[in-house]
């Protein structure tokens, strides 16, 4: 699996970040599109995993400061799911915030997903969930060594 980051809008990663979001969270979940691209993309670094040339998954990221980066808008397409795709892009987050000296991970889980994140070290910071754009989710995090 190759992996590509741009931050911004004006570029192809985005594009396919924005293609998987769209299926993903408008059109399997319902999510209404203005909560989805609530138009603070280009402040954001986007990753997308490819395979074969194809985008399969993706992520946004944002340092909220010199310690944390905020881990948002993570999809895996349909029929990808299951395959350790999703792992490998935690893990080229986890890589990336390793590089650039960050020590905490932060996110926002649905959760339905919840054990996924579990599995790949990040715990529940919040017992009391909350729902987003309709869906139960709790806070989660995970701390690098």
């Amino acid at each position: 699996m190759q992996f590509k980051w741009a931050t911004g809008i004006t570029n192809p990663v985005y594009q396919d970040a924005l293609a998987i979001r769209r299926k993903v969270f408008i059109e399997e979940q319902s999510v209404d599109e203005s909560i989805e691209i609530d138009g603070t993309d280009d402040s954001k670094h986007h990753v997308v995993g490819y395979l074969n040339g194809q985008a399969l998954a993706t992520a946004r990221i944002t340092p909220l400061d010199d310690d944390t980066l905020k881990i948002q808008r993570v999809a895996v397409q349909q029929g990808q799911r299951g395959l350790g795709i999703g792992r490998k892009l935690m893990e080229e987050i986890e890589s990336f915030a390793r590089t650039n000296n960050f020590k905490r991970l932060i996110l926002s889980a649905q959760d339905p997903v919840i054990p996924f994140y579990e599995h790949v070290d990040y715990v529940i910071t919040n017992n009391e969930g909350y729902f987003e754009a309709g869906i139960p989710h709790h806070d989660m995090e995970k701390i690098l060594s």
